[in-house]
């Protein structure tokens, strides 16, 4: 039996429409049920029901967008450092391994690779990056595993979000035996609020950077099949391998979905921050290869982005 908690939520959701595909026997644990915030009570429930494995998809996201975590630091921390902290520590005691819903938003910019040499660019939306995104993408490189976050707390500046999810990580570290699932963007073709091409139509101006992104059901997909092959314990880059400019994406709706509107970009980092953002935003690639190399299957990202809007289901 796999335990799940935060079913509800739109990743939650997700996991449970793949558990029911593969006919898995799994609990949708809700908070109302067992507050699983606690950890003596967690434990109760862990050592009376004994999963076979558990996957955690509670947290802090701030609604509409991150921007919501500036104004509830108490919330974001708790669902985002001390709850799966706890997760770890009831699992580690109860012998029950794990899964926890991380994010790449600990990450900003990409890895630009030269003659000769790699080096981290964090802002790309300086013209000449853009250029070279545009002319050689091959020279972009993604963060891997081993890199250590550069939009945390401790290497500022960064969002709240961002730094309580890094912070997460770090609380986690060395207990028990678990996998950290890093999502980036969300995706798929429901139109809905949390979507990141819904919210790509709905912008009053779209903001242009470089991105890895994560297909909803290529994400829980993948993260069900590290436990199922049995990967190794540790952290993984969840995300379609590539990466998109918003630009592209736009051309692409555009392409498929024939909208009425014109999208405006905002013109400025400046400008996108003084109207549009109260925090730093996370812009970043990310490297999907130790994905891969264990055995995990999941779509390139242009595969995936024109399987969404070829299937385009709006809401209603």
């Amino acid at each position: 039996m796999i335990l799940l908690l935060g079913a509800t939520g739109y990743i939650g959701q997700a996991f449970a429409k793949e558990l029911q595909r593969r006919n898995e026997n799994f609990i949708p644990l809700s908070r109302q049920q067992v507050d699983y915030t606690r950890f003596d009570l967690l434990l109760d429930f862990l050592k009376t029901k004994k999963p076979a494995f558990l996957v955690n998809c509670a947290g802090y996201t701030g609604k509409p967008n991150v921007d919501a975590c500036e104004l509830d630091k108490a919330g974001t921390l708790v669902g985002n450092v001390l709850l799966p902290q706890t997760i770890a520590h009831a699992c580690a005691v109860a012998g029950v391994p794990w899964g926890h819903v991380s994010s790449g938003c600990i990450y900003a910019g990409a890895k630009v690779a030269e003659p000769g040499t790699v080096r981290v660019e964090k802002d790309f939306t300086q013209p000449e990056l853009r250029e070279l995104v545009a002319k050689h993408p091959e020279a972009i490189r993604g963060f891997t595993e081993t890199d250590t976050p550069n939009f945390s707390f401790r290497d500022l500046p960064c969002s709240f979000y961002s730094g309580t999810k890094a912070l997460g990580e770090e609380a986690m570290a060395g207990l028990g035996q678990s996998y950290i699932w890093r999502l980036r963007i969300p995706f798929d073709e429901f139109d809905n609020a949390r979507n990141y091409l819904s919210k790509v139509q709905r912008y009053a101006k779209v903001y242009d950077n470089v991105n890895s992104i994560s297909h909803r059901a290529d994400f829980v997909k993948a993260c069900l099949d590290t436990w199922k092959l049995r990967v190794p314990f540790g952290i993984y880059n969840v995300t379609n391998p590539g990466f998109v400019t918003t630009r592209h994406v736009v051309e692409q709706i555009e392409k498929f979905l024939k909208p009425a509107k014109k999208f405006e970009f905002w013109q400025s980092n400046a400008e996108f921050y003084q109207v549009a953002a109260k925090t730093p935003r996370s812009n970043c690639v990310m490297d999907a290869s130790k994905l891969l190399a264990a055995g995990v299957e999941i779509r390139g990202v242009e595969e995936a982005l024109e399987d969404s809007l070829k299937n385009w289901q709006p809401e209603k």
